[in-house]
C-alpha cells in the first residue's frame, strides 16, 4: 500500500491525509525542540508516550461536553483527527508564575496567581511566538470578538477538567497552552480544541516535591525526558504495556 500523503510537518508531528473527506492522520515523532527550535534532539519513545496522552486528555474533554478534533487512536503513533481551519494563536493559561511569565514580570518561579490568566500569542516560529493583546487579534482578523470570548470559556473549562485530573495524580498543572481550530456545520463555524494536549504543551510539576514532569526537562537538561513523561502517563494509568522504544519507527499505512 502507497504510503499516504503528507499535508503537514511540525516540529513535533506529521499530519497525513486521512481516509475520508475532512480528516487527517495526526503522527507524533520522537524529536523534542526547545527555544523556537534552537535545541533540538531525538527522544527513543516520546511520540508513542504523547499519542496516549492526548487521546486521554481529548477523550476526557469530550467527555464533559468540550468539543476538540480527536476521532480516535489509530496505532501506538498516529491518531485520525478532524481537519480544521487553525486559529493562528497560542492560547495559553496559567495557574502558576513560570517561564517566560516569571521573567517578564520578575517573580519567583511557582507563585500562585490569583486566578486562571489566559495570554495569547501569535503563532510564528521565526518571530518568536510574541505574546499579542485582543485588539491585535480583533484588528487583524485572526479572530473576532466572539471568537475569543468562546476561546477564553473552552480554554477556562479544559484547565478546570486538566487541573482536577492532574491533581489527583499528584501533580500540579502551572500552566498549558492549546490550540483552537475552526470546523463547519454547513455555514456556521464552530470552534474545537485541536493540535494535542501533552507533556510537550504543559508545565507539570509534583505536587510534593517539585520535580518537573514536562518539556522543562529537556528544556534545562535536568535528566530523562522519556523518565518524566512515562510518569505522568503511569499515574494517569495511560502507560500502554507494549511499549518498546525504537529509534527509528516505521509509519503504519
Amino acid at each position: 500500500m502507497a504510503r499516504r500523503k503528507k499535508v503537514y510537518e511540525g516540529k513535533a508531528k506529521i499530519l497525513f491525509e486521512g481516509p475520508e473527506p475532512g480528516t487527517l492522520v495526526q503522527y507524533f515523532k520522537d524529536d523534542a525542540t526547545a527555544g523556537n527550535g534552537a535545541k533540538k534532539d531525538v527522544i527513543d519513545g516520546k511520540g508513542v508516550l504523547n499519542n496516549r496522552l492526548s487521546e486521554f486528555f481529548m477523550t476526557g474533554l469530550q467527555s464533559i461536553g468540550v468539543p476538540t478534533h480527536f476521532i480516535k487512536r489509530l496505532n501506538m503513533r498516529e491518531q485520525l483527527i478532524r481537519q480544521v481551519e487553525i486559529v493562528p494563536l497560542e492560547v495559553i493559561v496559567r495557574n502558576y508564575a513560570a517561564g517566560s511569565m516569571a521573567k517578564r514580570l520578575g517573580m519567583e518561579e511557582g507563585t500562585l496567581l490569583p486566578r486562571p490568566i489566559v495570554e495569547f500569542s501569535y503563532k510564528d516560529d521565526k518571530l518568536g511566538d510574541p505574546l499579542v493583546p485582543e485588539e491585535y487579534i480583533i484588528a487583524f482578523g485572526w479572530a473576532s470578538q466572539q471568537d475569543l470570548d468562546d476561546i477564553i470559556a473552552l480554554a477556562l473549562r479544559v484547565n478546570d477538567f486538566m487541573s482536577g485530573v492532574m491533581h489527583g495524580v499528584g501533580i500540579k498543572l502551572v500552566d498549558f497552552k492549546i490550540e483552537i481550530g475552526r470546523v463547519w456545520d454547513g455555514e456556521f463555524p464552530r470552534l474545537v480544541v485541536a493540535d494535542e494536549i501533552s507533556p510537550d504543551s504543559c508545565r507539570l510539576w509534583d505536587i510534593e516535591t517539585g520535580a518537573k514532569l514536562d518539556k522543562d526537562v529537556f528544556r534545562r537538561d535536568l535528566g530523562s525526558l522519556t523518565d518524566a513523561y512515562t510518569e505522568v502517563a503511569r499515574r494517569l494509568g495511560v502507560l500502554p504495556s507494549n511499549v518498546t522504544h525504537r529509534p527509528k519507527p516505521t509509519l503504519i499505512n
